[in-house]
Parts: structure tokens; C-alpha cells; sequence
């Protein structure tokens, strides 16, 4: 479920493959990896074994040569060749920034400054990954905000839509507190001035993408007029060597009950979700809203059951035995089910169906003729989804609360079971 690959010293390795592009395919897994520093990498450990098993042949290393000698540089290795590509000619404090910088605007000027200065390293770059033929791993110090414009460049040019390129961005959310951690190690437990550090807000990409198209006019005339590169060629080669058919099978889901240890991946599981929701514009979910506390005590009141498919976990639901913030007090005549939420861009198609017939066939099971559910009143888009799964609008609570937050209004749904 996790793009994230698991390291002991980096917090931001992750997977480009398995993203959709606007026709149909999807980008090949374990091809293109971005990542936080390659240099925090030590030779003869778990994490360079690691490393090297995924058979990488090329490093690209975009930090400033004087960041790579005062912090590391990967490790040599005659399995792969490092390129330092230093794309940023205009080095800025990210940390010492004041609270009241707004950091979507702010990060989207430096990367739109960085698009204009590094010209000759990105074009270098992409030519890499253009003609590398085997694994390639490209990074700075956070893995966020270089290596997040190189990524949404080759993203593009493979046509990958712009939420899908946000998302991707913004998942460097679920390693900020690792990399904050870092950061104050580094420097005498202080923290940072500027509240927004190590963060990836949706907004920071939105508008960079925005800005080098309204500059430009499309990111291809970008890599033709700014990069002085061949486009359509570039193009080409890249969705050659990275793009493969989107399977059209899929084993059949299996669920069980989550446990109380695998509270931490079921608050990973919803905050991943949370960012796909901001990153398509959906108004509901917020990263870091339910803790592992909460998990554990819905598995005490009811249920969590999570899917898989293979052995990777592609979903998971809470099934309550009543819900008196939403529905008030009611018989016991129905299960109630929440946080309904699959895996963004892993998960096979029809997964959250099979989510909730689980589910209705859970509450079937305890004898109760009606599942219930709720949805935001202002997310149209989930009612509907909901409705074509044959649950019927019932009403509306103008005032649900849900923990310490404002009462808000939902929508209140309900499918007779048979």
C-alpha cells in the first residue's frame, strides 16, 4: 500500500510506478525512484543492502556540490554511476523562514526561479532518465521540492494527470515529522522558524505546474523553448521506457480484522487518503485528523477490517454498532460503517466496492437488516458514489460532531439489506 520504501536513515524513498497516465497506462513500478539524500546511505548495512536490491543503475544527485561535501554523497558502487546535477542556482533557507510566509506561494516562486536557472542540469537530468535501461534514483536533502519538480517533469511529459502529479508531491506529508526529527538533530534540538518547514502543500505544485504554463504555454514547449530539447523525442522515448499496460485481471480480493499493532498503518492508510482527497480538490479528509488512539478504540466498540490483494493491503473500513452523532439513538437494526478508504493508484479497480458488500455482509451476519453510512453534505461526488452502490438518501444531521472539531453537516444514507 505504502509508496514509501522502508529505511532505517531515509525517510522520503518512494516508487513512481503505478500512476495512470491520461490514456490508459500507468508508469512501470521499480523503474523511477525519488528520494531524500542518497548520501545518509552507509555501506554494509541494512539500508545499502536494501538499496542495492533494487538494481539501480544511475544516481542523479541534484543538491549543490557544496551540500553533497558537507553531507554526504552516496557511497560508490560499481552497480551504478552518480551524476551530480545541481538544478537550484539560487540556494534559499527554507527553515528560516517567517511564520507569516505562506508556503504554496512561496515554494512555487523558488521552483518557478529554479525552472528558469537550472535549465542545463535539468535537460542533463531528463536525458538520464530518458535513456537510462535500468532502475534510476534521483534526489536532494528532503526529497521534496528539487526532486519534486524533476518528478512532476517526467510525470507530465509521460501524461500523467496534474492531480496525480500533486498527490505524488504532496506525499512527502507522511515523512515530515522524520525529516523535521532530522533536522533539529542536526541542529541542537532546535526547531525550525517557519512552521510550514519540511511540509508539501498541494498548492506549492498546483501553482508551480500553473505558472510554467502560463510562462510557456505547456510543460513540452517548456523542455523545447527553456531546455532546449526535442519534446516530442524526449517524449517518446520516456513513455517507451517507463510506460507498460495497466493489468486488466486481479486476484481476488481477501479481508481479516486489523489488530490493535497495526494501528500506526491504518492512521498511514487514512492520511494517504487525506492527501489524494486535497490533491483532487475534495474538501473532507485533513492529513493527521485520527490517531492511532482512535483505531485502537474503534477496534474495542466494532470492527476494522482491512483488504488485500496478494499480500499488499489495499483498503480498509470501521464498522460500528451505532452511531449516535450522525443517526442519534436507534434500535439495533443496523451497522454503521466508516472511513471507508482504498490505497490511491495500487488499489484494483472496484475495491472500494468490495469494501462495502464486506461490510454489508458483516452487519447481515449480526442479523441487523440496514447498513448505514454518512457523507459530507458539501461532497456531491461521494453521495453519488454511495447511491450507485444502492444506499438511498434518508435525511441530513446539520450538526454532527466527530471529536473536538465544529459541527458540520452530512448526509445521511441507508441500504436494506436482504
Amino acid at each position: 500500500m505504502d509508496r514509501h520504501l522502508a529505511f532505517d536513515k531515509l525517510h522520503n524513498f518512494r516508487d513512481l510506478g503505478g500512476y495512470r497516465t491520461a490514456d490508459g497506462l500507468r508508469v512501470r513500478p521499480g523503474r523511477l525512484y525519488r528520494a531524500d539524500s542518497l548520501g545518509k546511505l552507509t555501506r554494509d548495512t541494512p539500508d545499502w543492502h536494501r538499496f542495492l536490491s533494487l538494481s539501480v543503475g544511475t544516481v542523479i544527485d541534484l543538491r549543490h556540490p557544496w551540500e553533497a561535501d558537507a553531507r554526504g554523497r552516496v557511497p560508490t558502487d560499481p552497480s551504478f554511476t552518480c551524476h551530480n546535477l545541481s538544478i537550484e542556482h539560487r540556494p534559499y533557507d527554507q527553515a528560516a523562514q517567517t511564520p507569516d510566509v505562506d508556503p504554496g506561494t512561496y515554494l512555487a516562486e523558488r521552483y518557478l526561479e529554479v525552472a528558469e536557472d537550472g535549465t542545463k542540469e535539468l535537460a542533463a537530468a531528463l536525458e538520464l532518465i530518458a535513456r537510462a535501461d535500468a532502475p534510476l534514483a534521483f534526489h536532494c536533502a528532503s526529497g521534496k521540492d528539487r526532486t519534486g519538480q524533476l518528478a512532476a517533469l517526467v510525470l507530465a511529459l509521460l501524461g500523467v494527470p496534474d492531480a496525480t502529479i500533486v498527490f505524488d508531491f504532496t506525499l512527502t506529508e507522511l515523512a515530515t515529522e522524520a525529516l523535521l526529527s532530522d533536522w533539529r538533530a542536526r541542529n541542537e534540538g532546535r526547531s525550525p522558524a517557519w512552521p510550514a518547514f519540511g511540509r508539501a502543500p498541494a498548492a506549492a505544485m498546483r501553482l508551480f505546474l500553473t505558472g510554467l504554463r502560463s510562462r510557456h504555454g505547456s510543460v513540452e514547449s517548456y523542455v523545447t523553448e527553456a531546455l532546449g530539447l526535442n519534446a516530442t523525442r524526449l517524449t517518446a522515448t520516456l513513455r517507451a521506457h517507463l510506460l507498460e499496460p495497466v493489468a486488466t485481471t486481479w486476484p481476488p480480493p481477501t479481508f481479516r480484522r486489523a489488530t490493535p499493532a497495526e494501528a500506526p498503518l491504518l492512521v498511514r492508510l487514512r492520511d494517504t487518503a487525506a492527501l489524494w482527497q486535497l490533491a483532487h480538490g475534495i474538501d473532507q479528509w485533513k492529513p493527521g485528523e485520527k490517531n492511532e488512539t482512535h483505531f485502537r478504540d474503534r477496534m474495542e466498540s466494532g470492527e476494522i477490517w482491512l483488504s488485500h490483494t496478494d499480500t499488499s493491503v489495499t483498503g480498509a473500513y470501521e464498522l460500528w454498532w451505532s452511531d449516535p452523532a450522525a443517526w442519534g439513538p436507534r434500535p439495533p437494526d443496523a451497522g454503521y460503517i466508516h472511513r471507508l478508504m482504498t490505497t490511491p493508484y495500487t488499489a484494483p479497480p472496484a475495491t472500494g466496492r468490495a469494501l462495502l458488500t464486506h461490510a454489508e455482509s458483516r452487519i447481515a451476519a449480526a442479523n441487523r437488516p440496514y447498513a448505514r453510512l454518512d457523507c459530507l453534505s458539501s461532497n456531491p461526488r461521494l453521495r453519488t458514489y454511495y447511491e450507485t452502490a444502492g444506499y438511498t438518501v434518508v435525511g441530513e444531521q446539520r450538526e454532527k460532531t466527530d471529536g473536538p472539531g465544529s459541527p458540520y453537516a452530512v448526509t445521511l444514507l441507508e441500504k436494506r439489506l436482504r
